[in-house]
């Protein structure tokens, strides 16, 4: 059976992550979306997302194609049910459709395939919105944790640690480091990806993830939960807060309640306010509607889309947005809404030429030993040129 996995309209909500990627490639837990699909389906599976995202991420139609939402996360009840269905017809929850089984090679129409669908009673967890990445992060890396260790044994735990907690709720991958830290369990698990490093002096409560070739420096201190993602490099104090991978905050300051994206770097003593002080519910950019909307909660900070980066002592207000490519630095907080592409800080914004974003972007690259393939840069492209008016 051929396996899909979509985007519906929530692509929009979920701006500026997915300017760059699908739905399902958005890191939530340990594992992103797609990764937690291949685990329940024991293989690849191709994407039915935006035209110009599609030469990076192909979808593959065949005549016996099952379409999966990609924005929820995997159960084995909801597998269960989606390899039962029938041709033609799918599972949806209100006005969602969850997951379709096709026996056209072509891509899914979501609207029709709504009409013929069942709802679905069951609960599972989805990402609708930015700020759902670090507020169902906890449930994430739970679900995530008992997956992807169930059956398996972990490395052993160097006796110069100081557990608080149940030590079986700590797992580390062949070749992970973690000396002389305090790493407590009592809240959710800790797990740490191959060859991941904890530094000493790192104070850690779950749930908490720390995935492949990534490390948490000297005196780290990290609430869960918190996930930092593959081939990153953070310290300072962590709260709450997802890192998709190869970016860093390598030095001190706080990040909470907060999303990162790929290819970012956070500058030295970098801080954001993830409170508001009238203690009001937080709002934030949202792309689709091009207004501020209320966020419904009292604690949500920075949102930095892929390939965004700040200098020394930036200071970010409650509620920032950061678009992809985007350059900040000096005195005083920038704005809420940073567009993308865009060049300066609180004294005012230009416009970051293309040119000199990849140019960066290929130096981030080469230090670790990759090179930007054609698809990347044409999607970078392609969002600068449809950004244009955000920045004007």
């Amino acid at each position: 059976m051929n396996y899909i996995l979509f985007d519906d309209t929530t692509w929009l909500q979920l701006l500026p992550f997915t300017y760059t990627k699908p739905v399902s490639e958005i890191r939530i837990g340990i594992l992103t979306i797609t990764q937690k699909w291949e685990t329940y389906l024991s293989g690849k599976l191709t994407f039915q997302t935006q035209p110009y995202l599609s030469h990076k991420y192909k979808a593959v139609y065949t005549n016996n194609a099952v379409f999966i939402n990609g924005k929820i996360c995997p159960t084995p009840e909801l597998l269960s049910q989606i390899n039962n269905l029938e041709f033609n017809t799918g599972l949806k929850k209100g006005n969602t459709l969850v997951a379709y089984r096709s026996h056209m090679a072509s891509a899914l129409n979501i609207q029709e395939a709504l009409l013929s669908s069942e709802e679905t009673t069951l609960n599972y967890l989805s990402v609708d919105n930015t700020w759902d990445i670090f507020s169902k992060n906890g449930e994430a890396i739970k679900q995530d944790f008992d997956l992807i260790t169930k059956g398996r044994s972990s490395q052993s735990l160097s006796s110069s640690n100081t557990i608080i907690g149940n030590v079986k709720d700590i797992f580390l991958e062949e070749g992970a480091s973690v000396e002389a830290a305090i790493l407590n369990t009592t809240s959710g698990p800790i797990y740490i990806g191959k060859e991941a490093e904890i530094m000493e002096g790192s104070v850690v409560r779950g749930p908490f993830a720390l995935c492949e070739h990534s490390a948490l420096k000297l005196s780290t201190k990290v609430y869960g939960p918190t996930t930092i993602g593959p081939h990153s490099k953070v310290g300072g104090e962590i709260n709450n807060s997802v890192v998709f991978g190869f970016s860093n905050k390598a030095h001190d300051g706080f990040l909470g309640n907060s999303v990162i994206g790929e290819w970012c770097n956070l500058g030295a003593d970098t801080n954001n306010s993830n409170l508001k002080n009238n203690y009001s519910h937080v709002k934030l950019y949202n792309y689709a509607q091009e207004k501020m909307v209320d966020t419904g909660l009292q604690f949500c900070g920075l949102m930095m889309g892929d390939h965004s980066k700040c200098g020394i002592n930036t200071m970010f207000n409650t509620g920032t947005v950061v678009g992809v490519g985007a350059n900040i630095f000096g005195g005083g907080f920038p704005s809420t809404h940073i567009p993308s592409y865009s060049w300066g800080g609180a004294e005012g914004m230009e416009v970051y030429k293309f040119d000199k974003m990849i140019e960066t972007a290929k130096r981030v690259y080469a230090r670790r030993n990759l090179t930007m393939n054609a698809e990347e840069y044409q999607i970078l492209q392609t969002i600068f040129n449809n950004t244009e008016k955000e920045r004007g």
